[in-house]
């Protein structure tokens, strides 16, 4: 008979925590109930203010430096934020990083960078994570924070979209082994989210005008957290394999949108 796995350590770990997307992640699994492992590279009084806010919540919060570009010895942080909490029952893959760079001028440095943290990463810590669920018995959750451009391409993001979208067939593969160990594996798409990363730290989303986007503005990083939330509860038991897109349905405006073009303009990077 098919085994129950709900009783999971609530100890969540989120990479990249330390503004954006990650921090707003870990803000909600800490008002879910988890206590929380935080990573960050070079913000260090972000992770603080992430750290702060977490045991506002009354969750405690262990916080770690992790630098992606030094693979494979720097996955494992996850270990060490696992022991620190006394297990592990959530992942959030979500650090991550792009460039802006035609194709054809892309050097492989920077190519190599770019799959380094947004793949390499989340492949060696995801395989950390998978190992202590697997021997722990008690099943738990991956979220692989992804991209629309899982999905579609974007000018000037060939390594971002190729890293994207290794990630998110990565994560198939994983739910479909991992499942029989009651460990689920998701990835999360944002489009467009009000974060450091698009430029837009303090911006209210309200306030932003985007006629492209069906609901008419960005997001808010808060509510890619309340889907991540959502996939690391008990609840979320039947869902693996997914892509969870959450662009405020961006991806249903392709033949619309292009139609809709006046310039070419979008080819430029």
């Amino acid at each position: 008979m098919p085994q129950r796995y709900d009783n999971y350590p609530r100890n969540a770990i989120v990479t990249g925590a330390d503004s954006g997307i990650g921090k707003a992640c870990a803000v909600a699994l800490a008002e879910a109930g988890f206590d929380i492992g935080i990573t960050w590279y070079e913000d260090s009084d972000g992770a603080r203010r992430t750290a702060e806010e977490v045991r506002s919540a009354g969750r405690r919060c262990a916080v770690a430096e992790l630098d992606l570009t030094r693979l494979p010895g720097a996955a494992s942080v996850v270990d060490e934020l696992a022991d620190e909490l006394g297990g592990l029952g959530v992942l959030v893959n979500n650090a991550g990083t792009g460039a802006a760079s035609p194709f054809v001028d892309t050097t492989f440095e920077q190519w190599r960078e770019v799959l380094s943290v947004d793949l390499d990463g989340p492949f060696l810590c995801g395989q950390r994570a998978a190992r202590r669920m697997r021997d722990a018995g008690t099943g738990g959750r991956i979220v692989n924070i992804t991209s629309v451009h899982e999905h579609a391409p974007k000018v000037g993001s060939a390594a971002y979209c190729a890293a994207k979208g290794g990630l998110g067939l990565l994560t198939k593969v994983m739910a479909q082994e991992l499942a029989v160990h009651g460990i689920t594996v998701n990835s999360v798409a944002p489009g467009e989210i009000s974060t450091p990363m698009t430029g837009q730290e303090d911006t209210d989303p309200f306030t932003e005008d985007r006629p492209g986007i069906p609901v008419g503005r960005p997001g808010d990083a808060r509510e890619i957290a309340a889907v991540v939330a959502l996939l690391a509860s008990p609840a979320a038991a039947y869902v693996t394999g997914a892509s969870w897109i959450v662009d405020g349905g961006m991806m249903l405006m392709g033949p619309q949108g292009a139609a809709r073009l006046e310039s070419t303009a979008w080819r430029e990077t």
